[in-house]
């Protein structure tokens, strides 16, 4: 069961890190910072630079916490709510993930609620703090606190689709519109300008 533990923890932990490290970086296929906050411009949120490096920033520190067993359940209650925010990006598209639906942030959503329920395994930092096993006072209210963190979070920072709409004809027309993002292959640049 540790093993397992083990690995799950790992494998959601370091891919919830690793989509942070894309919003800030040219690492893991990413386009820097430029291309993340063009992404969450695109997306319709509101804050551009700070949004993009709050939410890797958040990424990164939640998925690095939750393949580590380090304060699990606080861990779980971040990645569920960057995800659930992921989850709402998505949500129009339907459930399965060869429509870009939200199939795969909902598996991470639930699969980091099962890790603050389960606790981290022995061989996780957690318990070798002695924190091993959380009590469900802190575990129930962190995994209720995740989602509605991420859907607050969406709610703040989403603008309307008329603005949306406005701030997306203004990144078209505005300053380096031709160039498109930095950092940004031409085709993604081709790709963003066709939606």
């Amino acid at each position: 069961m540790d093993a397992g533990l083990l690995v799950l923890r790992a494998v959601v932990g370091l891919l919830v890190a690793g989509h942070g490290v894309q919003k800030v970086s040219f690492h893991l296929g990413g386009h820097g910072l430029a291309g993340g906050t063009e992404e969450f411009r695109h997306d319709g949120f509101r804050g551009g630079r700070l949004t993009a490096v709050v939410a890797g920033a958040s990424q990164i520190g939640a998925g690095l916490f939750l393949a580590a067993g380090l304060l699990t359940p606080l861990a779980a209650m971040a990645a569920m709510g960057v995800m659930t925010v992921a989850a709402t990006v998505k949500w129009r598209k339907g459930l399965w993930v060869q429509n870009d639906g939200y199939e795969y942030p909902l598996v991470l959503v639930v699969v980091s609620a099962a890790l603050a329920l389960t606790g981290p395994g022995r061989w996780s930092v957690d318990h070798r703090l002695g924190l091993g096993s959380w009590p469900l006072w802190v575990v129930l209210p962190a995994i209720a606190a995740g989602p509605v963190s991420g859907l607050l979070t969406r709610a703040v920072l989403h603008r309307s689709a008329a603005t949306g709409a406005e701030a997306g004809s203004e990144a078209v027309s505005g300053p380096g519109a031709a160039g498109g993002v930095a950092g940004q292959p031409e085709g993604a640049r081709d790709a963003r300008a066709a939606e």
